[in-house]
């Protein structure tokens, strides 16, 4: 009998469930019924500042909560840091900010005021909280800056360590939100990167034509040169004459160049007698107006003089050549041309003219076969 009644009654419920639900489905209320579901947080990344292991890097970390927030709902971001991997340092509220849609800054604080998040910081875990007058809509993407590259709320100085193995470490999103997941960063050993870079140098000396102008002087070439004559030919007298090379310089070196001139000894005839250095033989190194020699009976210096410029403005001498000024030419190196960076033997810091003047007076000893040699020297410095 005992069995008969437990049998009745649950053949009752069943029924009663059965109609319920036949109820339910056919008002539609199943519809009118939502249950909140966790989900999965969408698009999410964390980009690090700097992948190498036991370096300090700022974490930048986006992603998209399909349910938003509550007011009072929190966003936990938590850093493995048990067995030598991430050390959370110094970080401090000042060097976390959270941007919510979009936005350029969100103020964050200690605790959660009606304008602001708050932040807490415990151990591995920084946890965000809402503002006590909003929440988050939902779909909405969160972004959160850690390290020295948050400026919102104080600006940040302190940046988490990075593990000191390498590998995929992974850092878990979650808090009270309803959304949860998980983003990844690689830590990976740094690269050296090698190369080697030949020295190169291309240095060319160029003739100049008849009439060419040269460092302001007035009086121009007088007839052409080629990259190895100078060809004063026949000297008039109280007539000074000039004459100039092109010089340029291509090179790779760092600190740059410097060219100077030398010759091998006095211009002077097979018999001896000399055209002297500028000013009268003085064999001046600091750059001056061009004069005529004095042409001093029995004082040979002053018969005839012939002399150097540069419109090189930077060549590093301790005098630098200005508008026709002329220095002694001479058998120590005088520096005609100077750079400190690479050159590329077309711009002005990689050119220069260099103009040869002379001048004698009536008392220069005859002579057919003046001559001396030149001779240009470039120095790289790399």
């Amino acid at each position: 009998m005992n069995h008969t009644v437990i049998a009745v009654r649950s053949l009752q419920a069943v029924a009663i469930t059965v109609g319920l639900a036949l109820f339910l489905w056919s008002t539609g209320l199943p519809s009118m019924v939502r249950f909140a579901e966790a989900d999965s947080i969408l698009s999410a990344s964390d980009t690090i500042s700097d992948s190498a292991p036991s370096l300090a890097a700022n974490h930048t970390i986006v992603f998209t909560t399909p349910n938003g927030l509550s007011i009072g709902g929190t966003i936990a971001v938590t850093f493995p840091t048990a067995g030598g991997e991430f050390v959370m340092g110094s970080v401090i509220e000042d060097d976390v900010d959270i941007l919510v849609g979009g936005q350029s800054s969100t103020t964050v604080s200690g605790a959660a005021t009606a304008g602001d998040w708050g932040v807490d910081i415990t151990g591995g875990v920084i946890t965000f909280e809402t503002p006590t007058g909003s929440g988050v809509a939902s779909s909405t993407e969160i972004t959160i800056l850690i390290g020295d590259h948050a400026v919102t709320s104080g600006t940040g100085s302190n940046q988490i360590t990075n593990p000191s193995g390498t590998g995929s470490i992974g850092i878990e999103i979650g808090g009270t939100m309803q959304d949860s997941g998980q983003v990844r960063v690689a830590i990976v050993d740094t690269v050296t990167v090698s190369a080697s870079v030949d020295t190169s140098l291309t240095f060319t000396v160029s003739g100049t034509s008849n009439g060419t102008s040269v460092n302001g002087s007035p009086t121009t070439t007088s007839t052409s040169t080629t990259a190895t004559t100078l060809p004063f030919e026949t000297l008039v007298v109280g007539a000074s004459e000039t004459l100039a090379h092109d010089i340029s310089v291509a090179t790779n070196a760092s600190n740059g160049f410097t060219v100077t001139t030398q010759i091998s000894g006095p211009l002077a005839s097979t018999l001896g007698d000399t055209i002297d250095g500028f000013i009268n033989g003085s064999d001046t190194n600091t750059p001056s107006a061009w004069q005529g020699p004095s042409g001093t009976l029995a004082d040979t210096d002053t018969y005839g003089h012939w002399g150097i410029t540069s419109d090189d403005p930077t060549a590093g001498r301790s005098s630098e050549f200005t508008s026709d000024t002329w220095v002694a030419a001479s058998t120590s190196p005088i520096v005609i041309m100077g750079h400190n960076a690479p050159a590329d033997g077309i711009s002005a810091s990689s050119t220069a003219r260099i103009g040869y003047q002379i001048e004698i007076s009536a008392l220069q000893e005859a002579s057919d076969d003046y001559s001396t040699t030149l001779r240009y020297i470039a120095t790289p410095t790399f």
